[in-house]
């Protein structure tokens, strides 16, 4: 063949191939049969073998997976990925319903759509090519996974329309790909997935996106990340030209004017749930409106706009064989369930927690009862009430210990608490549970630090408090299970790079009582160094807005002991940072910068700084960073593709700078 009739083949098929995917996995209307695709298919990767200068990132070929990847990338979302709040019952609903109409009075329409129990996703098209997917991650920072999001037979990688647009959806396995691949699994002699949810998200953070072909994903998108120069002015609007430009939204949504239609919307799919060919944990409510959108705005993680309805706890029945004890890293004793193995809302369950001894009498919980167990949210399993007229006579009652099971100290009961609690220091369990907390994300974030290498270098008796993991050596780490000479020099990499995180880190990782991460912060603000931090007064520590009194007296208490400061000791000199590195809070009225007391919005891209540091660097100089453009802002930042954001502070009058402007403004 020659190379013109070459390249005019090879389109024709990326064509029609193309449309075939189409219409099969969007619009659920296949034209040929699949025998006829598959030999189109062969034809068009032979051809673009032996004519590789016509192969194009949209052509069909590209959905086999590529070769194998290192490791995913991490991605800065543009627009940050919010979680919803939820909602469990018809009240709650209610009170969404209030709380938006009190907002924004007016006229109000919600869309209601199937909460589809996967993988969040976002997709960057850039003129209408599928360039970027990426994990939610934490919302703000996920991971490259676009090779294996290329898999996904639903998910266009040209767009009708040369449009560039970053667009959200819901990554999932269908129920019967799902029993598939764990039949197979079986088969192999390999653990099953406990439901689809996980098998969706073990797929796609495969390295090798042949697995991730092999897995038969699929895709719902629900919204556009910013609406820009769409025209789109409503969230359905916005769901119908998600469908012109090819994409696959999910046909069950509907818009309804009262919270009433709503509530009789939801109910009815509560029943049909289990016969959809794909799992929903829920229900979604968004404010149909994108101005009244903006006006209700966002808190820190969840926008006002919308909630997510979750379906009544699957209830099933089991035996309560026995009850465990363990030694939290705060002392306190928590009970747990063992029970006979069962399957609720999609995992095997064989425990679940009593939380303590007055939960236990409460629901009159004796060793051997028949229970009814549920998970609450439909992640943490819990024991709902016991079936008394089950009983044989040979159940057991359940006494709490007098002592530690772990170390034999006499337990107490502190006042106003509940818990019983070790209070011996160096008991084995609280330090090992403090050490797990030390290397933690929100605390040290030491990466291959987890639970199990943890308890294994505890029980070698390589690490007796947070110290000794700064002094671990190439050999020691060697010697454990599972350790090899990659895995221990990138931990010894990740140690050494844990002494530079800025005090709050440390200061969180350390375990006060009572001290949490925000907290952590605020004192790493105010004190800026470890030594002032702890040399600090009971009237110092409650002079700052945040510090109670009931936290002033367990810092207090903390730094009083003298092994607290051994340890500290200890910890400089294996040069662990002790000092607060990120920008000290300005109060407004000592701060003379322009941004002082100023409600500032960010959009679009900027170049050289990340969102969060622009946000850390304004907040330090007073401002006050907002999510949304209201009439109470006093200023926008528009980067590059800045889009409905920028359109409403033209709208409002709303002075708009750019970064440079900005950066400017922030080096005075």
């Amino acid at each position: 063949m020659d190379v013109k009739l070459a390249e005019s083949r090879i389109k024709e098929l990326q064509n029609l191939l193309n449309q075939y995917n189409y219409e099969y996995h969007v619009l659920d209307k296949p034209s040929v049969p699949d025998a006829e695709y598959d030999q189109l298919l062969k034809e068009l990767v032979a051809l673009e073998e032996q004519f590789p200068a016509f192969k194009t990132t949209d052509s069909p070929t590209q959905r086999v997976g590529g070769a194998v990847l290192d490791a995913f990338k991490k991605v800065e979302h543009r627009t940050p990925m919010l979680s919803l709040g939820n909602a469990f019952n018809e009240t709650d609903l209610k009170d969404f319903d209030r709380r938006v109409r009190q907002s924004v009075g007016g006229d109000i329409a919600y869309v209601c759509e199937l909460k589809i129990d996967g993988l969040a996703v976002s997709l960057r098209y850039e003129n209408g090519l599928f360039i970027q997917g990426a994990t939610r991650g934490d919302g703000t920072i996920g991971e490259d996974i676009t090779a294996n999001l290329k898999t996904i037979k639903s998910i266009p990688l040209r767009l009708s329309e040369a449009v560039t647009i970053e667009v959200r959806g819901e990554a999932f396995m269908p129920k019967k790909s799902f029993e598939a691949l764990n039949a197979m699994k079986e088969e192999n002699g390999e653990e099953p997935f406990a439901n689809p949810r996980n098998a969706a998200a073990g797929s796609l953070r495969q390295l090798d996106p042949k697995i991730a072909a092999s897995r038969n994903l699929d895709l719902f998108l629900y919204s556009i990340a910013d609406v820009g120069a769409t025209g789109v002015t409503s969230h359905s609007q916005g769901l119908d030209y998600l469908e012109k430009l090819g994409f696959k939204t999910n046909q069950e949504r509907r818009r309804f004017t009262t919270i009433e239609e709503v509530i009789e919307f939801v109910q009815g799919w509560t029943e049909k749930r289990p016969h959809l060919p794909y799992e929903i944990d829920g229900m979604v409510i968004k404010v149909d409106s994108l101005d009244q959108q903006e006006e209700l705005g966002t808190t820190a993680k969840s926008p006002r706009w919308a909630i997510a309805y979750k379906f009544p706890a699957e209830e099933v029945v089991t035996i309560l064989k026995d009850i465990e004890l363990s030694v939290g890293r705060t002392g306190v004793i928590t009970p747990t369930a063992i029970l006979e193995p069962v399957r609720v809302a999609g995992t095997t369950v064989q425990r679940a927690s009593l939380h303590n001894e007055d939960l236990i009498r409460e629901k009159d919980i004796k060793i051997g009862d028949y229970v009814v167990i549920k998970k609450a949210g439909d992640i943490i399993p819990e024991v709902v009430n016991v079936l008394p007229e089950r009983r044989t006579g040979e159940e057991k009652d359940f006494h709490m210990p007098t002592h530690c099971p772990e170390c034999e100290s006499e337990l107490v009961r502190l006042e106003e608490e509940v818990a019983l609690r070790c209070i011996n220091p160096k008991c084995p369990a609280q330090i090992r549970e403090g050490l797990i907390h030390f290397v933690s994300r929100d605390a040290m974030n030491i990466d291959g630090l987890g639970e199990k290498v943890i308890s294994q270098l505890f029980q070698e008796k390589l690490i007796e408090d947070v110290a000794d993991i700064f002094k671990l050596t190439k050999e020691q780490l060697l010697g454990l299970e599972r350790m090899g000479e990659k895995s221990v020099t990138n931990l010894l990499t990740a140690i050494e790079a844990s002494k530079q995180n800025s005090l709050e880190k440390l200061l969180f990782g350390l375990g006060i009582r009572h001290v949490g991460a925000k907290a952590a912060k605020t004192l790493a603000q105010q004190f800026e160094t470890m030594n002032r931090l702890s040399q600090a007064t009971r009237d110092e520590l409650t002079a700052i807005n945040e510090i109670g009194e009931k936290m002033a007296d367990s810092i207090f208490t903390y730094f009083e002991n003298e092994e607290v400061h051994e340890l500290l000791e200890e910890l400089v000199e294996a040069g662990v940072n002790m000092e607060y590195k990120g920008p000290k809070p300005v109060s407004v009225a000592d701060s003379d910068s322009f941004f002082a007391g100023k409600t500032v919005v960010l959009t679009g891209k900027l170049e050289q700084l990340s969102r969060n540091e622009a946000k850390d660097r304004l907040e330090a100089l007073g401002a006050k960073v907002a999510g949304s453009v209201s009439k109470k802002t006093d200023l926008v930042i528009a980067g590059e593709e800045a889009g409905s954001k920028l359109t409403k502070a033209q709208e409002l009058g709303i002075e708009v700078w750019s970064e440079e402007k900005m950066l400017l403004e922030l080096e005075k």
